[in-house]
């Protein structure tokens, strides 16, 4: 019989690209989110509609589940209390209702925010922690209760990847694939030459799965996740508009007055770039993936350059289904706030 896994968030930009990894690969999939799973795949899995703050409808989800994938987490742009609700008393819900259930695995989705503005690179999973604001502090935390439940018996891989991106992926990308498809430059803080590690998600897909797979006490342990192959963020971010065809380019500018601006517009909810982007996208920002080769066998199959233009060409081909669309989720763009007037000058 099939391995039914359970996906938190499963109605995500990550759930969805991971729900159709697995169904690919014969697994049986079962969605929890807050959000309705209304993908064409909805009739070929399990889907239960709940938050995972909500511990019975997370024992609902967990009933006959030998493996979970928990993706599920409040976002930057949500309110500081619904990131520490669901991103720490989730996660506990989650790792609670498993471990009572007799869940296998626990793979859990962190994020390289753990860091926060580190002062090297590259970063390997023994570096302190340290995460900027309540998004990468919750997620520390989260971090912290899998250790303890680790410690416990427990088998809870912890991945912490890098910004990813492809099919479905809006969110703060939508605001370079936009200005990019209507033929504009786009501005980006800082001289370019800073190397900004990215990440496609059937790559993150595939180290999940390995720790679904693999040996168990080879797997129970914590692994960074990033693409192999990448240059500067103004190399990178170029091979977006040069794939839009329209002849533009990446516009560096001085790196102290915008990052100020953009934290003032923050502060006035006028834009969407949020502390920990602005604050690390003028930086070198890369982890080491060794740990992650050796171990699981990863292998990342795409480079930056070729992340970015899959998930370009995927908005191109949608761009018509989103209108006037807005969210704080990464599967719908995020609002552009006075940014969207910056364009007449660019």
């Amino acid at each position: 019989m099939a391995d039914r896994v359970l996906i938190t968030g499963g109605a995500g930009f990550l759930g969805i690209n991971l729900a159709r990894y697995l169904l690919a690969r014969g697994y049986i999939v079962r969605s929890l989110d807050i959000a309705p799973f209304d993908y064409p795949e909805r009739s070929q899995i399990e889907e239960h509609t709940g938050d995972i703050r909500d511990r019975a409808a997370v024992d609902r989800a967990m009933k006959d589940v030998k493996f979970v994938v928990h993706t599920a987490a409040a976002l930057p742009l949500y309110s500081p209390a619904d990131i520490f609700s669901t991103d720490i008393d989730g996660t506990r819900n989650i790792l609670e209702s498993a471990r009572e259930h007799g869940v296998e695995r626990v793979v859990h989705i962190s994020s390289t925010a753990v860091y926060g503005i580190p002062d090297h690179h590259p970063l390997v999973e023994t570096d302190r922690l340290s995460g900027v604001g309540p998004y990468g502090e919750a997620k520390v935390k989260a971090e912290e209760l899998c250790l303890e439940f680790r410690k416990a018996g427990m088998c809870v891989p912890i991945l912490r990847p890098k910004s990813f991106v492809g099919p479905e992926r809006l969110g703060i990308f939508a605001m370079l694939y936009d200005w990019a498809m209507e033929g504009h430059n786009f501005p980006l803080p800082g001289n370019g030459k800073n190397r900004y590690q990215l990440l496609d998600v059937e790559d993150l897909c595939e180290a999940i799965v390995r720790c679904l797979t693999l040996d168990r006490d080879r797997v129970n342990d914590t692994f960074n996740i990033g693409a192999k192959e990448f240059t500067t963020i103004k190399e990178d971010f170029q091979a977006v508009l040069d794939a839009a065809g329209h002849g533009k380019k990446i516009i560096t500018f001085p790196a102290a007055p915008m990052v100020w601006a953009l934290a003032i517009l923050e502060k006035l909810k006028l834009s969407p770039v949020y502390k920990w982007a602005y604050g690390t996208v003028t930086e070198d920002s890369f982890v080491s993936v060794e740990k992650a080769e050796r171990v699981l066998g990863f292998t990342p199959k795409y480079s930056n350059k070729e992340a970015l233009v899959r998930n370009y060409q995927w908005y191109v081909a949608n761009a018509k289904k989103f209108g006037q669309q807005t969210g704080v989720s990464h599967r719908v763009p995020w609002s552009q706030g006075i940014l969207k007037l910056a364009k007449l000058f660019f």
